[in-house]
């Protein structure tokens, strides 16, 4: 095959539009010629080799090379801006042939915190394919500062994750109250009430999640402000773990998420109690989509199902109910 030499302009387009240039985003993506290749499903030396090609060919240097990884330099980042913009040009063209189909086929990405990706959405991803089986899902796990970042650049579709603060270029669908409730067995001495408070709670050992979660901030930005202190009998950043925990406790209390618990709700083992503190009913759910970007059709139907679940109470979803007890999406 001819290799056209570089600076030549019919060179530069067909390079931009060739497989190295998935190869180049996946590295800016992961900041990692090894993580880069994992997830390609290839060996590390082939994506390197697509790199120093894609370098050759456009006679600059790409990334900057660092102890801990990779990080695009300036020519770099044009190059995934223009990368990202042609992925999403190819899904807007992909939809637009599908939805000459109807909602039949299609992909719906999601990037969630882990609270709601343990049962919630799994669940109503389930009830959803009831209705539309031949739309397929993926489902990422990150952090919940990773979650924005995901749905601007295109890797995923929509993003479900606990936010206080604007997010550029973000579009949020969904702005809902999460507030934190108090979880304990069904034999412990609080379980029968309605309404606890964190002095109340605080008399009990605490199961907990790591200190770099958003739950756990609140809960010690709270106790600090109140003057309180807790013993702790179990850390985990494994919410279920803990969960788990406190079902099986006499004495220990555990926190989750209002919508994160609504799908143990009908496990007698647990009670989710209300805290009447203001820290701990000032966390908020957000479902997020890329602004300016026409969702395909499968997309935008699985967010309306999504809103309409998280806005009702969460009745249906903790009974398993399905597609026929939710608002058409």
């Amino acid at each position: 095959m001819d290799k056209t030499k570089t600076g030549s302009a019919p060179g530069h387009s067909r390079v931009l539009q060739e497989a190295a240039v998935r190869y180049f985003l996946e590295v800016v993506r992961t900041g990692s010629i090894k993580e880069a290749a994992a997830r390609l499903n290839v060996a590390p030396s082939a994506v390197s080799r697509q790199i120093a090609r894609l370098e050759s060919d456009l006679d600059t240097l790409l990334f900057e090379r660092r102890s801990r990884g990779m990080v695009p330099n300036s020519a770099g980042e044009l190059l995934a801006a223009h990368a990202r913009r042609v992925e999403q040009d190819i899904e807007r063209v992909t939809s637009e042939i599908q939805s000459l189909r109807g909602l039949r086929t299609g992909q719906v990405r999601i990037a969630s915190v882990e609270g709601f990706a343990h049962d919630f959405i799994p669940l109503l991803i389930a009830q959803f394919q009831r209705r539309y089986e031949g739309i397929v899902f993926r489902l990422d796990v990150c952090p919940q500062g990773d979650v924005a970042r995901r749905v601007r650049e295109g890797e995923v579709d929509i993003g479900l994750t606990l936010s206080s603060v604007p997010e550029a270029d973000i579009r949020v669908e969904l702005r809902h109250p999460s507030p934190i409730l108090a979880v304990l067995g069904e034999r412990h001495p609080l379980a029968g009430r309605q309404q606890l408070s964190l002095r109340e709670v605080c008399a009990y050992p605490l199961v907990l999640p790591l200190k770099n979660s958003s739950l756990r901030q609140l809960l010690d930005i709270s106790c600090s402000r109140q003057g309180l202190r807790y013993r702790q009998v179990l850390v985990s950043n494994h919410a279920d773990a803990l969960v788990s925990y406190a079902a099986g406790s006499e004495l220990g209390v555990a926190f989750y998420g209002e919508l994160s618990i609504r799908t143990r709700r009908g496990d007698n083992a647990v009670r989710a109690i209300p805290l009447r503190d203001r820290e701990m009913n000032e966390r908020y759910l957000e479902v997020q989509t890329l602004a300016g970007r026409n969702q395909q059709e499968a997309v935008q139907a699985f967010v309306q199902y999504l809103v309409a679940a998280i806005c009702n109470d969460g009745a249906n979803a903790a009974a398993g109910a399905g597609p026929e007890n939710h608002p058409d999406p």
